[in-house]
């Protein structure tokens, strides 16, 4: 299974050789900055498994987090699209920003994370974990 994806310019695509380990809502004030939306959708994959097909990408060492510790947060340096971020606790997995992959009809949260400061408006679904934290 190979999946696809791009920002939104096009500079950057990327290709990963399996499916995603997990996947989540982040919250998070710091997310919803970075999106400029509500949330952000993630999917953890494994580093080994995630390769660009083309273009570069720019790094955001985000240290002022609600947890605490670093999020570096890649992007495209043309068009802005966040693509994945990468926390250093967690060096064996990248959290890409599923809006960037080609076909997004498989995600399905496993779980919301940083609930403490989802915005009011957004209604969770009954069944999936929500975290105040994570």
């Amino acid at each position: 299974m190979v999946i696809t994806g791009q920002c939104l310019c096009g500079d950057i695509k990327y290709e990963i050789g399996s499916a995603p380990a997990v996947t989540l809502v982040c919250h998070c004030k710091n997310c919803q900055r970075q999106a400029g939306s509500a949330f952000s959708t993630l999917a953890g994959v494994p580093k080994a498994d995630f390769r660009f097909l083309e273009g570069d990408v720019k790094l955001y060492e985000d240290m002022d987090t609600d947890s605490g510790n670093a999020v570096e947060r890649f992007f495209c340096g043309n068009c802005g699209s966040p693509i994945f971020s990468a926390i250093p606790g967690q060096p064996d997995t990248l959290f890409l920003k599923t809006g960037t992959l080609d076909d997004t009809s498989g995600f399905t949260p496993q779980a919301h994370v940083w609930c403490v400061s989802k915005q009011d408006w957004v209604t969770l679904a009954d069944g999936v974990p929500q975290m105040e934290k994570f």
